[in-house]
């Protein structure tokens, strides 16, 4: 007798054992978490490598001991005669899992284990096996639990899920074991005659395995390597017999298999898959939006098993919400009867189908958390309500927003602008309207309010939006905004180049609202940059920390006699370049890459007019210092005045809420001091007075 452990996913362990049991009837086994354990021969497990379609490893246990030191897992796997499974021209390589007070790396106890095996053959032989992590003939695994060390020979080789039909994959694949955990816990594995459909098949993994489950086709018959191939102890007779036996028991799969799904290259990739597996003609294959597949012509009941997108990122939850909605009242209409089996690592998605599951599994998907969610369409799930926002909060008040928003805009000449910022506590986002474009921003949420709970009223506000503002879902923007310090906020999150062009106040703005956090339009300075345009004819104005250009569009609109435009980004300077060229601004505009800090110091030019809106802290790679706004404004404003002609003005702004001015330290300059922060708010920024502060400081004559 040999004691075996067999591995699959952490929730498919009780799965398992049924199947073992199944298998091999006069086995009794034990479970842990991810886990089955039996004592039995190895002819039971050559069974289970070949026929178990939710197994990942199948292991023979060769050693075990307690670990006080790392010398005592050299000590355990020295026990073993390791000359009796393998010969010194095999090559190897060891795993090793978990840890202890004495091992707590794992490359460290593999390496132990290593070491004991190739002392042993070196003592013997005065050779060595040699070490291979590619295709090695024999895989041991050492598993360290607490202070026990289990040392065990894998004689799967591979994870036993790969069935060696996928020769692609489309995005985020159902591995093929999950896949059948799916299909046994829907119930169809049970009654393989009714019909299945995935309508969102990607590599069409699920389809398949229900095929072969069908044609009781055994899941290891195409596998040609296995961990027990150059074992010693292998008996290929045991094995042949076996093989013989699961090529006899295939059968013509008589069932309705359907798999389908929206983009035609994944249904490609199922394609061939299906052919590789040898179960082609089994399956129904087509290309079609989930939210228009029905059932096949004469059924009345069936299983819809399948593996939606999870919308892991904040940008794809904005699209697959509305269509969970959408596709949830499809299933309404035309399932009437149906089992329907989901996996997700977002139930928010599935609840948004409004429907009542039956049973709910978790399950590990690689590394994903995920819940298999049965639902069965009968007359209480097959009700069909519409959403209703009159008694939702944010509905409300984003309706009462626009009202009042509405009066204001009339006298405005703009199409961008704030709906929302975070007005009620628990709905904790900002909406900016940009055109026919929205961009979301969720703050991140205060640490006593429970994940769950932000990311469902994440979800109410994703929802309500499109019905409230008439804006399409795909035209919805998704964005996290934490605290950020320096030019964080600049920085790319994103590679879609979503492009916009906006008017404001006689200007136009070409924007960016997918890539960056900020778009390349700070909206809170809307009647900041009017002052600048009217304060800016026949002045010789500059622009630091500009961004960009907004503030040096309009003050050559303005009628400046010349706009100097500097930024510490390449990227920004092109784009305040391409923001005057929209304009058809030509004349005396320079734009200067560098520095502003540094720049400043060492600048002599004189202006009538500077502008200065600087981050609140930056420890940028490309400046000699960190800054800091409170602790170096005075700095920068010593600096600034240097270059001021008398009677010129310089703004300063910034949006560091607890921000003092030096006000002693300004006058002492010989700046006059005006603070316009109430002026320069706009109507859709007034329920947050410290968005940002501004000041006028005038150089005396």
């Amino acid at each position: 007798m040999f004691e075996f452990l067999v591995t699959t996913s952490k929730g498919l362990d009780e799965l398992l054992a049924q199947e073992i049991k199944k298998l091999c009837p006069q086995l009794s086994v034990k479970t842990k978490p991810g886990q089955v354990l039996f004592s039995g021969d190895i002819e039971q497990a050559y069974r289970i490598c070949l026929w178990s379609r939710l197994a990942n490893r199948v292991m023979l246990k060769v050693a075990e001991g307690h670990v006080d030191s790392a010398d005592d897992v050299y000590q355990i796997t020295s026990s073993v005669n390791w000359t009796s499974h393998f010969k010194i021209d095999n090559t190897f390589v060891v795993d090793f899992v978990g840890a202890s007070h004495c091992i707590n790396n794992s490359q460290f106890g593999a390496l132990k284990i290593k070491d004991a095996v190739v002392d042993q053959f070196n003592e013997l032989f005065e050779s060595r096996p040699s070490v291979s992590k590619i295709e090695p003939d024999i895989r041991i695994q050492g598993r360290m639990w607490s202070d026990k060390l289990t040392v065990y020979l894998d004689l799967s080789g591979h994870s036993l899920h790969q069935r060696h039909y996928r020769t692609k994959t489309g995005l985020a694949p159902v591995k093929e074991h999950i896949a059948c955990a799916m299909l046994y816990r829907s119930g169809w594995a049970q009654d393989t005659t009714q019909p299945l459909l995935d309508p969102m098949c990607g590599a069409g993994t699920i389809a398949i395995e229900a095929a072969l489950m069908a044609a009781n086709t055994a899941p290891g018959l195409k596998r040609e390597r296995w961990g027990f191939s150059q074992w010693l102890q292998h008996d290929p007779s045991v094995w042949q017999d076996l093989i013989a036996q699961a090529e006899s028991s295939i059968v013509q799969a008589n069932c309705t298999i359907l798999a389908s799904d929206i983009d035609h290259g994944v249904v490609s990739i199922a394609k061939e898959n299906a052919d590789a597996a040898g179960i082609f003609s089994a399956i129904t294959f087509n290309t079609i939006d989930a939210c228009k597949v029905i059932p096949p012509k004469g059924t009345s009941t069936g299983y819809l098993v399948s593996n939606p997108p999870y919308g892991e990122r904040l940008s794809e939850i904005t699209a697959l919400l509305p269509l969970f909605q959408t596709w949830g009242a499809s299933l309404k209409v035309h399932f009437k009867g149906w089992n329907l089996s989901l996996l997700t690592s977002n139930r928010d998605l599935l609840r948004s189908m409004k429907m009542f599951a039956n049973k709910e599994y978790k399950l590990m998907n690689g590394k994903l958390e995920c819940q298999l969610v049965n639902f069965v369409l009968d007359e209480k799930n097959c009700i069909t309500k519409e959403a209703s926002l009159s008694n939702n909060d944010f509905a409300n008040r984003l309706t009462k927003n626009l009202k009042r928003l509405n009066k204001w805009l009339k006298t405005e000449n703009t199409n961008c602008y704030r709906i929302y910022d975070a007005d009620l506590p628990e709905y904790n986002v900002a909406i900016d309207r940009y055109g026919d474009w929205l961009v979301v921003q969720e703050y991140a949420a205060p640490k006593n309010v429970p994940e769950a709970k932000a990311k469902r009223r994440l979800h109410e506000v994703i929802v309500a939006l499109p019905q409230v503002l008439d804006v399409p879902s795909e035209n919805i923007v998704m964005k996290v905004r934490a605290q950020q310090k320096g030019k964080s906020q600049y920085e790319k999150v994103a590679q879609k180049q979503k492009m916009l062009e906006v008017f404001e106040n006689g200007a136009k703005f070409k924007l960016n609202l997918t890539d960056y956090l900020d778009t390349g339009l700070f909206l809170d300075h809307r009647i900041t940059r009017q002052l600048v345009q009217q304060r800016a004819k026949d002045k010789d104005v500059l622009n630091l920390f500009a961004y960009t250009g907004s503030v040096s569009v309009h003050a050559a609109l303005g009628k400046a006699k010349s706009v100097t435009t500097v930024d510490m980004s390449n990227t920004y300077i092109d784009w305040a370049k391409e923001n005057f060229a929209l304009n058809n601004l030509k004349g005396a505009y320079e734009f200067i890459q560098a520095d502003c800090l540094t720049w400043l110091e060492r600048h002599n030019n004189q202006y009538d007019f500077i502008f200065i809106d600087p981050p609140s802290f930056s420890n940028s790679k490309r400046m000699d210092t960190t800054w800091d706004v409170q602790r170096d404004h005075l700095t920068l404003l010593s600096n600034a005045v240097k270059c001021l002609r008398p009677g010129g003005e310089i703004m300063f702004s910034n949006n560091l809420r607890q921000f003092k001015l030096d006000e002693e330290g300004v006058s002492k300059l010989g700046l006059r001091i005006q603070n316009i922060t109430q002026k320069t708010l706009p109507e859709d920024f007034k329920r947050n007075p410290k968005i940002h502060g501004c000041w006028v400081l005038t150089l005396d004559v």
